[in-house]
């Protein structure tokens, strides 16, 4: 399964390579409503923003190289694009961006993870997106896992960090599929899986968490382009996928614009 996904992660890049050409596209998916002041991250200088997850975050990331800032060890995928976009507009800030997705990760084998690749880094800021795998394997990798057992297990993972880091600003993506990938059969899938998107909103608003609704994004995404387009599996993103999660996380957290504009506006009045 693990050859499966990288192989679908590496076609991923190569179906999407014209969106490079219409980047406008995957932002137009994207409601433009204003962030609530109550969801917007404040970032620090030298903040350290941290991604975690499976192989939607991993999207190939270098797992041997745990510097930040590092093309190779933030990987090809959403992380990427959101990263860059941060370390250019806030490169005053001395951001330091970390990636420690793991493909195939379930939510209690994030947790196994959880001391070395989350709370040693002491991260300011922590995005999850989790969940798709956790319903999956019960699919096709023989995993004995309830919906139960996968809202017990992320309670207690955002319980257990808020408790070691206090102050730690989180980001709660929204698992999802898109129904015409080659991997997802919606008559497997669902009900069931929209209870596990259900799940994660209920634990985003219990924990005051900026929440990311990627469904949402993709359902109003595939009006404009087939859902191959944006992920071919359903599941993992190709490049048009990865631009609009992107887009997406930088617009609901708050941290698409930079504030250059509103100060050199204060400043010429």
């Amino acid at each position: 399964m693990k050859n499966t996904r990288r192989d679908f992660l590496r076609a991923a890049a190569v179906t999407g390579a014209g969106a490079l050409l219409i980047p406008s596209m995957a932002n137009g998916a994207v409601k433009k409503k204003p962030v609530s002041k109550k969801h917007s991250l404040k970032l620090k200088d030298e903040a350290i923003i941290l991604f975690q997850g499976d192989s939607i975050t991993d999207a190939g990331r270098d797992r041997k190289n745990g510097e930040y800032n590092n093309t190779d060890a933030i990987g090809h995928g959403y992380a990427l694009f959101a990263s860059g976009h941060l370390l250019e507009k806030f490169a005053e800030k001395k951001l330091k961006i970390y990636n420690r997705g793991v493909s195939g990760n379930k939510v209690f084998q994030l947790r196994e993870r959880w001391d070395e690749d989350c709370i040693a880094l002491k991260p300011d800021v922590v995005s999850i997106l989790v969940g798709v795998n956790d319903y999956w394997h019960t699919l096709d990798g023989g995993y004995k896992g309830t919906l139960e057992k996968f809202n017990t297990d992320y309670r207690e993972l955002l319980t257990y960090t808020k408790h070691k880091l206090p102050d730690v600003q989180l980001i709660i993506c929204e698992p999802y599929t898109l129904r015409g990938g080659g991997a997802v059969k919606p008559e497997q899938w669902y009900p069931m899986f929209d209870e596990y998107r259900k799940a994660v909103k209920q634990l985003a608003n219990e924990f005051n968490a900026v929440y990311i609704p990627f469904q949402t994004m993709y359902d109003k995404a595939v009006k404009r382009a087939p859902d191959r387009y944006w992920a071919p599996d359903g599941i993992h993103p190709g490049l048009p996928g990865a631009k609009l999660m992107a887009g997406g996380w930088l617009k609901l957290t708050g941290l698409r614009k930079s504030g250059k504009k509103k100060k050199e506006k204060e400043e010429t009045a």
